[in-house]
């Protein structure tokens, strides 16, 4: 049977759905445009203007009268959205032509060329590549990497061209990454060979640092400072001097860093300890100062020199025989750092007296005999609170049991005091704290 097409079936016999749209007056079926935007059915309302109301006067600067701007800003060319010819209305560029806001391969930003300038009315900021590598500042790369032994004291070395000592390290040859150049250095300098991924501090050395001299021309440095850790007797033993260069080598107690270096090489030296001592990261460093100074940094940590107390140490209450010289205590907070006094004046870390705040489950942890037989007693408790300060003249802080060790001078019997106190800590059911920056508590004390 044929197929008949709408036009072979006669208007009559057509059913009422059928009847085309266009075929019902407009006055019939109106649509109301809702305040949205979207038509009664539901639909987008297009905005649609009559074309008499759109004139389309093209000004000198390349726009039109409805605001709008030719797609290359040039009067007389034809709009992006206007007429293609005679066919559809056009909804994006042409093959190969630039989208709006892209610029054709090899040509700077519209309005950033000098050339654009007139045009934008405003100055460009788009350089050749010669002229933007010329307006970069130049300065020298260096990295020096920082070594203590078991007391914690500072690896410095001395050298032929200059009578300051220097931490071990050197320029960054060019291509070369900083990390690398310290391992470098360290090789061809010591003789020993090792992997130093670890960043302690970056520092920016300004060009008008004294002590360079004018024929030099010295630009400024970035000055990488490595963590070399703590070496081992051992380790030591294995240092190989160079030739020339480099005549000798010390482990120098921190607080004598500035008397033997340079100040500003004293000065990061300082800052890179502290800053591997507090575990909060890479410091940034401004001429050795640091520009967010931490707790250790705001107190002068180990710019004085650290009492020694290098008798050996004993485990277990101190024997009735004994004349006590001074009585300190491991005081626990709840979440197993303990309480640490700094002195204000001298910035020397100090355990806090059993005293020194409430406390829970106290027992006997060791002691040390010192010179002339003065004895060292040593207690562990759990802190219930901190009152509030009663000595303004000492800071305290919460820290690790390593931190504490590191800020002292123990000699080799640190580490068995160290292992007791680990001992008494678990013995009270508190966790092992994990290296975290000091906290400062304030004065007016604080409760767990």
């Amino acid at each position: 049977m044929p197929q008949l097409t709408d036009e072979a079936v006669p208007e009559e016999t057509r059913p009422e759905e059928a009847v085309a749209e266009e075929s019902v007056p407009e006055e019939t079926r109106p649509e109301e445009a809702l305040p949205d935007g979207y038509a009664a059915d539901g639909c987008v309302a297009e905005e649609t203007r009559p074309e008499e109301s759109m004139p389309e006067e093209t000004l000198p600067d390349g726009s039109v009268a409805d605001g709008s701007v030719a797609p290359d800003g040039r009067p007389g060319e034809p709009r992006a959205d206007g007429p293609l010819r005679d066919g559809p209305l056009r909804d994006g560029p042409l093959r190969g032509e630039p989208r709006p806001g892209e610029c054709p391969p090899g040509e700077p930003p519209a309005g950033d060329s000098p050339a654009d300038a007139p045009r934008s009315g405003r100055a460009g900021t788009w350089m050749t590549p010669e002229a933007y590598g010329a307006s970069r500042a130049a300065l020298w790369t260096g990295a020096v990497v920082l070594v203590t032994d078991a007391d914690g004291r500072v690896l410095v070395q001395s050298v032929d061209y200059r009578a300051d000592r220097l931490l071990p390290g050197g320029a960054v040859d060019a291509g070369e990454a900083p990390c690398a150049a310290a391992a470098r250095e360290l090789r061809e300098e010591l003789g020993v060979d090792g992997h130093y991924p670890l960043g302690l501090a970056v520092d920016w050395i300004p060009a008008d640092t004294p002590g360079f001299p004018a024929a030099m021309r010295f630009p400024g440095e970035i000055l990488f400072v490595y963590d070399g850790g703590t070496w081992t007797p051992d380790r030591i033993g294995s240092v190989r001097l160079p030739d020339q260069e480099i005549t000798g080598i010390q482990f120098a107690e921190p607080a004598d860093l500035p008397a033997l270096m340079d100040a500003g090489d004293a000065r990061r030296a300082l800052s890179a300890l502290r800053a591997r001592i507090n575990g909060s990261g890479v410091a940034l460093l401004e001429d050795g100062r640091p520009t967010m100074p931490t707790a250790l940094d705001r107190l002068g940590v180990l710019r004085t020199r650290r009492i020694p107390q290098h008798g050996a140490w004993h485990a277990g209450p101190v024997p009735g025989q004994l004349p006590v010289r001074d009585h300190s205590a491991w005081l626990f907070a709840p979440d197993g750092r303990v309480l640490l006094l700094i002195a204000r004046a001298t910035g020397a870390a100090h355990l806090p007296p059993p005293s020194a705040a409430p406390t829970a489950g106290a027992a006997p942890l060791g002691y040390r005999v010192g010179d002339q037989g003065a004895v060292h007693a040593r207690t562990a408790a759990r802190l219930t609170a901190v009152p509030p300060a009663a000595d303004l003249a000492y800071a305290r802080l919460l820290a690790t049991p390593e931190q504490v060790r590191e800020l002292s001078d123990w000699g080799p019997a640190g580490a068995h005091e160290l292992a007791s106190v680990h001992n008494a800590r678990s013995r009270l059911s508190l966790p092992a704290p994990t290296r975290t920056p000091l906290t400062e508590l304030p004065e007016s004390g604080t409760h767990w």
